[in-house]
């Protein structure tokens, strides 16, 4: 499983990215860490030089990354996970199949569903007929960002990282979402939460955030000012103060 590594220090925080995305989507927030930090985003199954899954289901993607990433695991007892959008998900799933060795989960602009917008693409020859003409060429992508801007503010092109990106992939990875039970992956266990989200980000995540709250009601939600749903860059400074302070 590909790895980007920054600093050595004893506490370790391990990044999983969001949905079509890869490690590079947490660079500024891993640029700057404290002394006694070690910063690992790693390519989830299929992104990057990570091989694909085995298995198009939670159960073996979950089984790859603790197979793929024991080693950390063995060396480091101070672990926080790290999940952006959809990344989220791959975090709690770890987490709960392993309580024994996370100390907390960071969840940045999380989904627990998939959105309406996303799920049509799900559906059949229909379906890939309107994700080819909404990610696959110049013009949909540009027309995408415009409607996606109406829905939420970013500073980012969102659609960006489909200009080369392995679309079959992402398709496999919307499938699994829609598939996921929500109430059944988001249920507490015991683990520290924290929450961040751009205050202008979808209302599908403003959802899933309640959701969250429901099932663990003490973890403090921490809203990322003037940005969306792509806060990683303009909100790092921000993000850094959470994801570090403990």
């Amino acid at each position: 499983m590909y790895r980007k590594v920054y600093g050595d220090g004893k506490r370790l925080f391990l990044a999983f990215h969001g949905w079509a995305g890869d490690h590079r989507e947490f660079s500024a927030i891993a640029a700057r860490l404290p002394a006694d930090a070690c910063w690992v985003s790693i390519d989830l199954p299929g992104y990057g030089d990570t091989p694909a899954p085995a298995a198009w289901d939670m159960p073996s993607i979950t089984r790859q990354l603790e197979r793929d990433l024991n080693d950390l695991f063995e060396k480091y007892d101070d672990i926080t996970l790290v999940g952006f959008c959809s990344g989220v998900i791959f975090g709690v799933e770890l987490a709960r199949l392993r309580p024994e060795i996370f100390k907390r989960i960071v969840m940045i602009d999380p989904f627990t569903f998939l959105p309406w917008y996303f799920r049509i693409f799900t559906l059949g020859e229909f379906g890939r007929r309107a994700y080819a003409s909404t990610f696959m060429s110049a013009t949909g992508r540009r027309i995408t960002d415009r409607i996606l801007s109406s829905m939420q503010t970013s500073d980012a092109d969102f659609t960006a990282a489909f200009k080369d990106a392995d679309h079959e992939l992402i398709q496999n990875y919307l499938r699994l979402f829609s598939r996921l039970d929500g109430p059944s992956v988001f249920s507490a266990f015991d683990i520290k939460v924290d929450i961040a989200l751009g205050a202008k980000t979808f209302g599908a995540v403003k959802r899933s955030v309640k959701q969250i709250k429901q099932q663990w009601p003490d973890a403090p939600v921490h809203e990322l000012l003037r940005t969306g749903h792509l806060p990683l860059v303009k909100g790092a400074p921000a993000l850094r103060k959470i994801v570090f302070t403990q």
